[in-house]
Protein backbone atom coordinates (compact mmCIF):
# COMPACT_ATOMS: atom_id res chain seq x y z
CA UNK A 1 0.00 0.00 0.00
CA UNK A 2 1.24 3.57 -0.53
CA UNK A 3 -0.17 6.20 1.40
CA UNK A 4 0.39 10.24 0.22
CA UNK A 5 0.82 12.24 3.43
CA UNK A 6 2.61 15.67 3.44
CA UNK A 7 2.16 19.08 5.44
CA UNK A 8 -0.54 21.26 4.46
CA UNK A 9 0.18 24.56 3.50
CA UNK A 10 -3.18 26.24 3.56
CA UNK A 11 -4.39 28.38 6.52
CA UNK A 12 -5.66 25.58 8.06
CA UNK A 13 -2.83 24.23 8.82
CA UNK A 14 -0.24 27.35 9.33
CA UNK A 15 -2.40 28.94 12.05
CA UNK A 16 -3.02 26.20 14.36
CA UNK A 17 -6.73 25.80 15.93
CA UNK A 18 -7.74 26.01 19.68
CA UNK A 19 -9.71 23.03 20.54
CA UNK A 20 -11.41 24.18 23.53
CA UNK A 21 -12.81 27.36 21.57
CA UNK A 22 -13.60 25.19 18.50
CA UNK A 23 -15.46 22.54 20.73
CA UNK A 24 -17.37 24.84 22.93
CA UNK A 25 -20.20 24.56 20.18
CA UNK A 26 -19.38 20.72 19.72
CA UNK A 27 -22.75 19.43 19.44
CA UNK A 28 -24.36 22.15 17.02
CA UNK A 29 -21.00 20.95 15.04
CA UNK A 30 -21.71 17.15 15.05
CA UNK A 31 -25.59 17.63 13.72
CA UNK A 32 -24.14 17.66 10.17
CA UNK A 33 -21.70 15.01 10.85
CA UNK A 34 -24.48 12.49 12.56
CA UNK A 35 -26.55 13.07 9.71
CA UNK A 36 -23.30 11.96 6.99
CA UNK A 37 -23.22 8.90 8.67
CA UNK A 38 -27.03 8.19 8.28
CA UNK A 39 -25.95 8.07 4.43
CA UNK A 40 -22.85 5.47 4.90
CA UNK A 41 -23.99 1.71 4.58
CA UNK A 42 -23.14 -0.43 7.15
CA UNK A 43 -21.51 -3.59 7.08
CA UNK A 44 -18.08 -4.82 5.54
CA UNK A 45 -15.55 -1.38 6.53
CA UNK A 46 -13.09 -3.04 7.23
CA UNK A 47 -10.85 0.25 6.51
CA UNK A 48 -11.50 3.49 7.12
CA UNK A 49 -10.20 7.09 7.22
CA UNK A 50 -10.96 10.25 8.65
CA UNK A 51 -9.79 13.46 6.47
CA UNK A 52 -9.47 16.49 8.42
CA UNK A 53 -10.37 14.36 11.95
CA UNK A 54 -9.92 17.73 14.40
CA UNK A 55 -9.99 16.38 18.49
CA UNK A 56 -10.90 12.88 16.93
CA UNK A 57 -13.83 12.22 19.08
CA UNK A 58 -15.77 12.10 16.22
CA UNK A 59 -13.49 9.99 14.75
CA UNK A 60 -13.78 6.97 17.46
CA UNK A 61 -18.02 7.46 17.18
CA UNK A 62 -17.99 7.38 13.47
CA UNK A 63 -15.72 3.95 13.68
CA UNK A 64 -18.00 2.10 16.74
CA UNK A 65 -20.97 3.30 14.85
CA UNK A 66 -20.15 2.03 11.64
CA UNK A 67 -18.43 -1.30 12.82
CA UNK A 68 -14.80 -0.56 11.55
CA UNK A 69 -12.64 -2.31 11.71
CA UNK A 70 -9.53 0.26 11.56
CA UNK A 71 -10.01 3.59 11.39
CA UNK A 72 -7.16 6.28 10.73
CA UNK A 73 -7.59 9.66 11.39
CA UNK A 74 -5.50 12.63 9.53
CA UNK A 75 -4.86 16.37 10.12
CA UNK A 76 -1.95 18.58 10.40
CA UNK A 77 -3.01 20.42 13.24
CA UNK A 78 -0.75 19.79 16.15
CA UNK A 79 -3.30 21.10 18.70
CA UNK A 80 -5.93 19.23 17.47
CA UNK A 81 -3.78 16.30 17.07
CA UNK A 82 -2.57 16.59 20.27
CA UNK A 83 -6.56 16.13 21.56
CA UNK A 84 -6.93 13.45 19.02
CA UNK A 85 -4.33 11.30 20.56
CA UNK A 86 -6.59 10.92 23.64
CA UNK A 87 -8.91 9.16 21.62
CA UNK A 88 -6.57 6.38 20.51
CA UNK A 89 -7.09 2.72 20.72
CA UNK A 90 -6.18 -0.32 19.22
CA UNK A 91 -8.62 -0.20 16.11
CA UNK A 92 -8.36 4.59 15.74
CA UNK A 93 -5.02 5.71 14.93
CA UNK A 94 -4.32 9.39 14.61
CA UNK A 95 -1.45 10.95 12.18
CA UNK A 96 -0.32 13.94 10.92
CA UNK A 97 -1.18 14.74 6.91
CA UNK A 98 -2.31 16.88 4.03
CA UNK A 99 -6.23 15.60 3.01
CA UNK A 100 -5.49 17.93 0.22
CA UNK A 101 -2.47 15.47 -1.31
CA UNK A 102 -3.39 12.11 0.58
CA UNK A 103 -4.38 9.47 -1.40
CA UNK A 104 -3.67 5.40 -1.09
CA UNK A 105 -4.11 2.24 -3.35
CA UNK A 106 -7.29 1.30 -3.44
CA UNK A 107 -7.84 -0.24 -0.41
CA UNK A 108 -10.36 1.74 1.93
CA UNK A 109 -14.13 1.12 2.27
CA UNK A 110 -14.87 4.30 3.28
CA UNK A 111 -13.33 7.88 2.81
CA UNK A 112 -14.92 10.15 5.29
CA UNK A 113 -14.47 13.57 5.62
CA UNK A 114 -16.26 15.93 7.58
CA UNK A 115 -15.92 20.06 7.43
CA UNK A 116 -12.64 19.56 6.30
CA UNK A 117 -12.42 19.60 2.15
CA UNK A 118 -13.77 23.52 1.98
CA UNK A 119 -9.73 24.46 3.41
CA UNK A 120 -8.09 23.17 0.10
CA UNK A 121 -8.50 24.23 -3.93
CA UNK A 122 -9.11 21.79 -6.72
CA UNK A 123 -12.25 19.97 -5.57
CA UNK A 124 -12.29 17.65 -8.35
CA UNK A 125 -8.61 16.92 -8.07
CA UNK A 126 -8.71 15.99 -4.44
CA UNK A 127 -12.13 13.91 -5.11
CA UNK A 128 -10.54 11.93 -7.72
CA UNK A 129 -7.20 11.49 -5.49
CA UNK A 130 -9.44 10.14 -2.65
CA UNK A 131 -11.90 8.13 -4.98
CA UNK A 132 -8.61 6.66 -6.16
CA UNK A 133 -7.62 5.07 -2.48
CA UNK A 134 -11.47 3.32 -2.14
CA UNK A 135 -11.79 -0.13 -2.67
CA UNK A 136 -14.34 -1.78 -4.92
CA UNK A 137 -17.84 -1.10 -3.36
CA UNK A 138 -16.03 1.69 -1.52
CA UNK A 139 -18.20 4.83 0.25
CA UNK A 140 -17.42 8.15 -0.26
CA UNK A 141 -18.64 10.78 2.78
CA UNK A 142 -18.27 14.40 2.65
CA UNK A 143 -19.38 16.98 4.61
CA UNK A 144 -18.76 20.91 3.32
CA UNK A 145 -20.28 24.03 4.85
CA UNK A 146 -21.90 26.31 2.43
CA UNK A 147 -22.07 29.47 4.10
CA UNK A 148 -20.10 31.90 2.59
CA UNK A 149 -23.03 34.23 1.91
CA UNK A 150 -24.16 34.69 5.28
CA UNK A 151 -23.45 37.98 7.41
CA UNK A 152 -21.74 36.11 10.09
CA UNK A 153 -19.05 35.28 6.52
CA UNK A 154 -19.71 38.81 4.87
CA UNK A 155 -18.77 41.17 7.56
CA UNK A 156 -15.10 39.49 8.38
CA UNK A 157 -14.32 40.55 4.90
CA UNK A 158 -15.57 43.93 5.46
CA UNK A 159 -13.61 44.80 8.39
CA UNK A 160 -10.38 42.79 6.79
CA UNK A 161 -10.58 45.73 4.24
CA UNK A 162 -10.46 48.43 7.12
CA UNK A 163 -6.65 50.09 8.85
CA UNK A 164 -5.23 49.18 10.78
CA UNK A 165 -5.97 46.06 9.19
CA UNK A 166 -5.80 45.94 5.64
CA UNK A 167 -1.92 46.91 5.88
CA UNK A 168 -1.08 43.55 7.53
CA UNK A 169 -2.77 41.64 4.40
CA UNK A 170 -0.93 43.57 2.04
CA UNK A 171 -3.83 45.28 0.10
CA UNK A 172 -5.67 41.50 -0.05
CA UNK A 173 -7.27 39.93 2.57
CA UNK A 174 -7.22 36.15 2.82
CA UNK A 175 -10.50 35.05 0.92
CA UNK A 176 -12.88 32.95 2.31
CA UNK A 177 -12.05 29.02 1.90
CA UNK A 178 -15.83 28.36 1.42
CA UNK A 179 -16.50 30.94 -0.98
CA UNK A 180 -13.44 30.01 -2.98
CA UNK A 181 -13.28 26.61 -2.98
CA UNK A 182 -16.73 25.38 -2.18
CA UNK A 183 -19.21 23.82 -5.32
CA UNK A 184 -22.54 23.92 -5.78
CA UNK A 185 -24.57 20.99 -4.70
CA UNK A 186 -25.22 20.00 -8.47
CA UNK A 187 -21.55 20.22 -9.37
CA UNK A 188 -20.39 17.95 -6.58
CA UNK A 189 -23.62 15.21 -8.14
CA UNK A 190 -21.71 15.99 -11.39
CA UNK A 191 -18.22 14.98 -10.13
CA UNK A 192 -19.25 12.55 -8.36
CA UNK A 193 -20.70 10.97 -11.81
CA UNK A 194 -17.92 11.64 -14.12
CA UNK A 195 -15.05 10.12 -11.62
CA UNK A 196 -17.26 6.54 -11.73
CA UNK A 197 -19.22 6.82 -8.80
CA UNK A 198 -22.59 5.19 -8.29
CA UNK A 199 -25.69 6.11 -6.41
CA UNK A 200 -24.55 9.58 -5.96
CA UNK A 201 -26.27 11.50 -3.02
CA UNK A 202 -25.58 15.02 -2.96
CA UNK A 203 -28.13 17.74 -0.74
CA UNK A 204 -28.22 21.43 0.75
CA UNK A 205 -29.03 20.95 4.24
CA UNK A 206 -29.30 24.39 6.35
CA UNK A 207 -29.03 23.62 9.45
CA UNK A 208 -30.77 26.21 12.50
CA UNK A 209 -28.80 26.64 15.88
CA UNK A 210 -30.56 28.80 18.20
CA UNK A 211 -27.97 31.02 20.47
CA UNK A 212 -28.74 33.12 23.55
CA UNK A 213 -27.38 36.20 21.97
CA UNK A 214 -26.23 37.23 18.54
CA UNK A 215 -22.88 37.64 19.99
CA UNK A 216 -22.08 33.97 20.02
CA UNK A 217 -21.72 33.96 16.72
CA UNK A 218 -18.67 35.74 17.21
CA UNK A 219 -17.43 32.58 18.97
CA UNK A 220 -18.38 30.26 16.75
CA UNK A 221 -16.40 31.89 13.56
CA UNK A 222 -14.05 33.45 16.01
CA UNK A 223 -13.23 28.74 16.65
CA UNK A 224 -13.25 28.53 12.48
CA UNK A 225 -13.57 31.18 9.60
CA UNK A 226 -11.88 33.97 11.51
CA UNK A 227 -8.33 31.88 11.98
CA UNK A 228 -7.49 32.47 8.28
CA UNK A 229 -7.42 36.77 9.63
CA UNK A 230 -5.37 35.54 12.41
CA UNK A 231 -2.19 33.87 10.18
CA UNK A 232 -1.68 37.11 9.08
CA UNK A 233 -2.02 39.69 11.66
CA UNK A 234 0.24 40.58 14.15
CA UNK A 235 -1.22 39.42 17.69
CA UNK A 236 -1.71 42.86 18.99
CA UNK A 237 -4.71 42.95 16.50
CA UNK A 238 -6.17 39.77 16.74
CA UNK A 239 -8.96 41.09 19.45
CA UNK A 240 -9.07 44.32 17.99
CA UNK A 241 -10.13 42.91 14.81
CA UNK A 242 -12.96 40.21 16.48
CA UNK A 243 -14.20 43.51 18.52
CA UNK A 244 -14.63 45.99 15.10
CA UNK A 245 -16.08 42.12 13.43
CA UNK A 246 -18.29 42.32 16.43
CA UNK A 247 -19.52 45.30 16.09
CA UNK A 248 -20.50 44.90 12.25
CA UNK A 249 -21.95 41.53 12.27
CA UNK A 250 -24.43 43.00 14.87
CA UNK A 251 -24.97 45.51 12.95
CA UNK A 252 -26.36 43.61 10.21
CA UNK A 253 -27.74 40.83 12.03
CA UNK A 254 -29.21 42.87 15.10
CA UNK A 255 -28.52 42.61 18.95
CA UNK A 256 -31.79 40.67 20.05
CA UNK A 257 -32.01 37.36 21.52
CA UNK A 258 -32.69 34.70 20.94
CA UNK A 259 -31.09 34.62 17.75
CA UNK A 260 -31.66 31.54 14.84
CA UNK A 261 -28.36 31.18 13.23
CA UNK A 262 -28.80 29.14 9.72
CA UNK A 263 -26.08 27.75 8.82
CA UNK A 264 -26.19 25.50 5.14
CA UNK A 265 -24.31 22.94 4.40
CA UNK A 266 -23.61 20.25 1.69
CA UNK A 267 -23.57 16.24 2.42
CA UNK A 268 -22.05 14.14 -0.27
CA UNK A 269 -22.28 10.27 -0.48
CA UNK A 270 -21.30 7.96 -3.38
CA UNK A 271 -19.80 4.63 -3.75
CA UNK A 272 -17.91 3.01 -6.17
CA UNK A 273 -18.60 0.66 -8.63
Amino acid sequence: MTTTIDSFTIVRMTVDWEPDRYERFKAQRAEPFWDLLELVHRGGIDRAVDLGCGTGELTVAAADQLGVGRMTGVDSSPAMLERAARHGRVAVDFVDGDIARWTSDCDHDLVLANAALQWVPDHRGVLERWVAALAPQGQLAVQVPANHDHASHLASVDVAHREPFASSFGGAPPADPVAANVLTPESYATTLYELGLAEPHVRLQVYGHVFDSPADVVEWTRGTSLTRFFKQLPHELHEPFVDAYREELLSRIGTDGPYFYAFKRILIWARKA
